[in-house]
């Protein structure tokens, strides 16, 4: 429960913070990186140490995290290091560190589905079942279709006994596109939602 509540707080925070971002960089122009003397980021520094990073996560999870912080303190709106340093916080049990890394990254990635996912993800661990949902729809509006946020979004609807209109629908489209696995469970949840055998 201390956890939900950490975790409600971190998304106001996070949602106000994204928000103040917002409202000056519309105040003295346009994009999240008006305002922010260019002298203040290198992006390429960045992206190469989020590089470093992505070859380093199997080998060395800390050296991982390290780069993941370096290259935001060379770039703070390189999405894909928010959401890299997300997925790590989220590995640790650390709900509120990893949704405020995903709401950063889902405002810097708008046409990217994984923020979303893994923000449904975290909210799902953290029992915030209403807003999880919502965050693996969002997953879906930017990408129709995307398999992982499809898997999620009905697994924690049958879960949560929240099956909609388009469950059925997802339940085809799992065991049509899914793995061995995610199949034999869709074709067993169908059938126990319809009574019909395949």
């Amino acid at each position: 429960m201390k956890n939900v509540a950490r975790l409600s707080i971190a998304l106001a925070l996070a949602a106000s913070l994204m928000g103040e971002l917002g409202a000056c960089s519309a105040s003295r122009g346009s994009g999240p990186y008006t305002g922010i003397a260019s002298a203040d980021r290198d992006p390429q520094r960045s992206r190469e140490l989020l590089l470093q990073a992505t070859k380093a996560r199997a080998d060395d999870p800390s050296e991982t995290e390290q780069l993941l912080r370096e290259a935001l303190a060379a770039d703070l709106y390189n999405g894909p290091a928010h959401n890299n340093l997300g997925i790590i916080h989220l590995s640790r049990g650390e709900l509120y560190e990893a949704a405020n890394e995903f709401e950063w990254a889902r405002k810097l990635m708008p046409g990217n589905p994984d923020p979303r996912l893994n923000l449904a993800l975290t909210l799902e661990q953290a029992g915030q079942v209403d807003e999880s949902l919502r965050a693996y729809t969002a997953a879906l509006d930017v990408y129709p279709g995307y398999l992982p946020a499809l898997q999620g979004r009905t697994r924690l609807e049958i879960q949560s006994n929240r099956v909609a209109e388009h469950t059925a629908q997802a339940l085809s489209d799992i065991a049509m596109r899914g793995d061995e696995q995610w199949r034999a469970w869709a074709l067993l949840w169908t059938t126990k939602l319809t009574g019909q055998d395949w």
